[in-house]
């Protein structure tokens, strides 16, 4: 059953990985879309693209969700409900330990995976409560869930966003308004490119030798939860590839 059509969504960082197939997953079922990201012509291509092919529209914003000034002004020029506000952006730098790890590194993966996502929960949720109606689905990561030597960053901010994601659900009760959070193990999608600074062996390396999670396994699974009647909310799924056991526990097939 389609619930969502007609709806509007809010998809941060929606130029490539989880929050481009979850755009595309959502433009299926006929639910207009508010499109924000860095890559300005990425998001014009995806525009031109998903109206194309899809009876929805397509409005895009290019700005960095760090700039909390950007994010306001972004919100600001919102003229509709927003049905879903779909927290996907976010990244990891680095793999250092924390006696050697780099300052700007912590600081981008803190503006982006926690303050980031937190600006734009601050600037929606009110419209959200107000109406009585809404969705917050935040993209966690089972490193939300375990830490990992070379994760100690990126592992504090994912459970940052696991505790704001359980404390803003307690923070809307009573509203109606839904708060979800979708937690996934190993996926091939540009995250550890970026991770390693562009160096794709390094990120190729990370999936050998299995069969990782892709970005569509997770939209799937956003869609699935963004779909169920209006009284159901999943608070979190955690999601690992069958080759995955843990953080630190990874079976790899040698013969791939």
């Amino acid at each position: 059953m389609n619930r969502l059509k007609g709806k509007t969504a809010v998809v941060t960082g929606a130029t490539s990985g989880i929050g481009l197939r979850s755009a595309e997953l959502f433009a299926e079922q006929g639910v207009n879309l508010i499109l924000t990201g860095r890559r300005e012509e990425r998001l014009k291509e995806i525009k031109l693209d998903f109206e194309s092919r899809f009876d929805i529209s397509v409005q895009t914003a290019a700005f960095d969700i760090r700039n909390r000034k950007a994010c306001e002004s972004f919100v600001e020029g919102i003229s509709v409900p927003v049905d879903i506000l779909l927290n996907n952006a976010g990244l990891a730098k680095g793999t250092d330990p924390v006696d050697q790890a780099d300052f700007e590194d912590w600081e981008t993966m803190i503006d982006t995976n926690v303050k980031g996502l937190l600006y734009m929960t601050r600037l929606l949720s009110p419209q959200m409560k107000e109406r009585g109606a809404g969705h917050i689905i935040n993209v966690g990561s089972t490193a939300g869930h375990e830490a990992y030597s070379g994760g100690v960053v990126y592992c504090g901010t994912k459970h940052a966003v696991k505790a704001i994601t359980e404390a803003t659900k307690k923070d809307l009760h009573g509203t109606n308004v839904r708060v979800s959070m979708v937690s996934p193990g190993l996926v091939e999608t540009e995250f550890s490119e970026v991770r390693f600074d562009g160096d794709k062996q390094k990120a190729d390396a990370v999936y050998e030798g299995i069969d990782p999670l892709t970005a569509q396994d997770i939209a799937e699974i956003i869609l699935f939860v963004a779909n169920r009647p209006p009284h159901v909310n999943i608070m979190d799924t955690v999601i690992y590839p069958v080759a995955q056991s843990s953080a630190t526990m990874v079976h790899r097939d040698e013969n791939e």
